[in-house]
């Protein structure tokens, strides 16, 4: 059954997680009368519940689909405090429980596929299957340090101080050059950040390692990587399936960093086999 637009129901809320801080998200369901199969999608560092559209428009046809701002971004809480992956997962399982889903497969883009990590080590029983698009489990000895100066750059001269550097790791050139307003969009959100959030992920993103979690998970596991990435490069993603058993590894040729939304098509076909691996 192929679903037109008139088919599709999309619901734009927010759950808050307590007191005053809230999280942002959008529902996607096609209609049917059967329970299909769901997935909740995580945006890329500086990005919002958008950066996902291009892959939920082919999506919909396989899946409902979660797409979320997480904390600090898009239209969610600007909360202070350190942040932590684990945190940002607690917002994923609340707001899974909020909108009446007992688990689901989880899938992220950079910053996100981190995310989906931790989400899935400490929350194994609402993972259903795992999605790990341009992303890693450490950064690498110096990640503090090269985190620490990208939040200062930022905090220095504001977020478009890092858009040339961004631009450049984000997309090839021949994508940059043929898409250019996909490119400025990408751009706007970027720049809308708030800066002190932004920094306060950087340093998340510099204390990130959860190397240690690899072998314990249980799930089908996706591993996608764009053979010009050097934002997280092969040998990530190469550490990842090297570690997770039940893991497959996809490189995306002549493409960077932010696939799916260089290329929604490769990602969306990516999901939805490992969504025909996953079980409720």
């Amino acid at each position: 059954m192929k679903f037109t637009q008139t088919d599709i129901t999309k619901i734009e809320s927010k759950v808050f997680i307590k007191n005053e801080e809230h999280i942002s998200y959008s529902l996607h369901r096609g209609a049917s009368t059967t329970q299909r199969p769901r997935i909740t999608l995580v945006h890329s560092l500086a990005m919002s519940r958008e950066f996902w559209q291009p892959v939920v428009d082919l999506l919909i046809q396989h899946a409902d689909i979660l797409t979320l701002d997480v904390r600090g971004h898009g239209d969610s809480t600007l909360s202070g405090g350190k942040y932590t992956a684990e945190l940002f997962a607690d917002d994923i399982a609340a707001l899974l429980t909020h909108i009446g889903w007992s688990s689901s497969a989880i899938a992220g883009a950079s910053m996100g596929g981190c995310i989906s990590l931790a989400f899935a080590a400490k929350y194994p029983e609402k993972t259903q299957a795992l999605g790990m698009l341009d992303s890693t489990a450490w950064y690498g000895e110096d990640a503090a340090l090269k985190w620490r100066e990208r939040a200062d750059k930022a905090l220095t001269g504001g977020m478009q101080a890092l858009v040339d550097f961004q631009k450049t790791r984000w997309f090839s050139d021949s994508f940059r050059e043929n898409n250019p307003s996909v490119v400025d969009r990408a751009v706007s959100i970027f720049k809308k950040t708030d800066v002190n959030a932004f920094a306060n992920t950087c340093q998340m993103m510099g204390d990130f390692d959860l190397r240690h979690s690899l072998a314990g998970l249980g799930v089908p596991t996706s591993i996608l990587v764009g053979s010009e990435d050097y934002a997280t490069p092969i040998e990530m993603s190469e550490l990842l399936h090297s570690h997770i058993a039940h893991s497959t590894m996809q490189v995306i040729d002549k493409a960077r960093h932010l696939t799916p939304i260089e290329c929604p098509q490769i990602v969306c076909d990516a999901l939805v086999n490992l969504l025909a691996k996953s079980s409720p």
